[in-house]
């Protein structure tokens, strides 16, 4: 299981990369590799601002359909096309290629409560 050290975590397994005030938020290699196949991922918010650990999207594998939740609150100013038409790439790449949204970071003091990498790691064992 991968955890890069230049991300923060939440306790619902999704990540937030800090680009200035910009943040790419995604699901962790642990959750997709608890959710299995990858068949379907709906996100409906673009150019909504959402609050911090509200729902923005849902993901779809064979077997369950899980929200995503916002690590901070923001703006979310993009959706990864690419999931579309391969939403398999959250399996596959999940820190790169299958990044989810972009956000606007609203708050960025809301990043320091989340969990470092070893705090992630000490969570999922």
């Amino acid at each position: 299981m991968k955890v890069p050290d230049n991300l923060k975590y939440t306790e619902d397994h999704e990540w937030l990369r800090v680009d200035g005030d910009y943040g790419f938020v995604g699901i962790t290699d642990f959750a997709q590799g608890e959710l299995g196949d990858i068949v379907f991922i709906e996100i409906e918010t673009e150019g909504e601002t959402l609050n911090k650990e509200e729902v923005f999207g849902t993901i779809e594998a064979v077997k369950t359909v899980s929200d995503l939740f916002m690590p901070v609150g923001g703006e979310v100013l993009e959706i990864n096309p690419a999931l579309e038409e391969s939403p398999d790439l959250v399996n596959k790449d999940p820190y790169g290629e299958g990044w989810m949204i972009k956000v606007k970071i609203n708050d960025p003091s809301e990043i320091d409560e989340l969990l470092s990498p070893e705090e992630y790691k000490d969570l999922v064992g």
